[in-house]
């Protein structure tokens, strides 16, 4: 460690690049149980978006774990690294001026502090709730019945456990919107955020 030397002076600046893309860059890190709807609202607003001319990027846990993270397992640490590596590249498209949004289960409150401790006030931290038993009713990805034949270790909400975050910045019940209405609370929850005001 003691021979690198970051070097940011010479860049453009994010102002710039914000400038560039009339936007400023925020991550929206959305948590909550596997099949809560995180990534499905995620590319609801995604689409609207882009519609609207703003550069976004999607970084889906599941996308990332079959990549970058794919050397990453379920055990306490391999989470907190796997958090620490989206927060990592979150926190860099954000610089570029980039609206990224992270739709990832994260657990627990320490992963959501790791997070929070990498991206300061960059984050928006928005928890799409739904129960345990809506998710395994809905079980888009059969993980839930995987889960119940033991097929599955430290599944969250089952045997690993899920720690309601204390004070998101949203919370979206996914048991009681649409995907539509759910996605336009998120948009206007973040429209100022996101205006470059130039």
């Amino acid at each position: 460690m003691n021979n690198i030397h970051p070097d940011t002076q010479r860049f453009v600046s994010r102002y710039e690049k914000e400038t560039l893309l009339r936007q400023r860059g925020l991550a929206i890190w959305m948590c909550g149980l596997s099949g809560s709807g995180k990534s499905t609202i995620a590319t609801a607003v995604e689409r609207v978006l882009h519609k609207q001319g703003r550069f976004v990027v999607v970084l889906d846990g599941d996308n990332i774990r079959s990549g970058l993270n794919s050397n990453l397992g379920f055990s306490d640490q391999d989470r907190l690294e796997n958090i620490r590596r989206l927060a990592e590249v979150a926190k860099m498209l954000v610089s570029q001026g980039i609206i990224t949004i992270v739709s990832a289960i994260t657990p627990r409150g320490e992963l959501r502090d790791l997070a929070r401790g990498l991206l300061g006030n960059d984050l928006f931290e928005v928890y799409v709730k739904a129960s345990y038993a809506t998710c395994e009713k809905r079980d888009v990805k059969g993980l839930y019945a995987k889960a119940a034949r033991g097929e599955i270790e430290h599944f969250t909400g089952k045997d690993g456990s899920f720690e309601p975050p204390q004070t998101p910045a949203l919370i979206l019940n996914s048991e009681n919107c649409s995907v539509e209405d759910a996605a336009f609370e998120l948009l206007e929850a973040i429209r100022e955020r996101i205006s470059h005001g130039s």
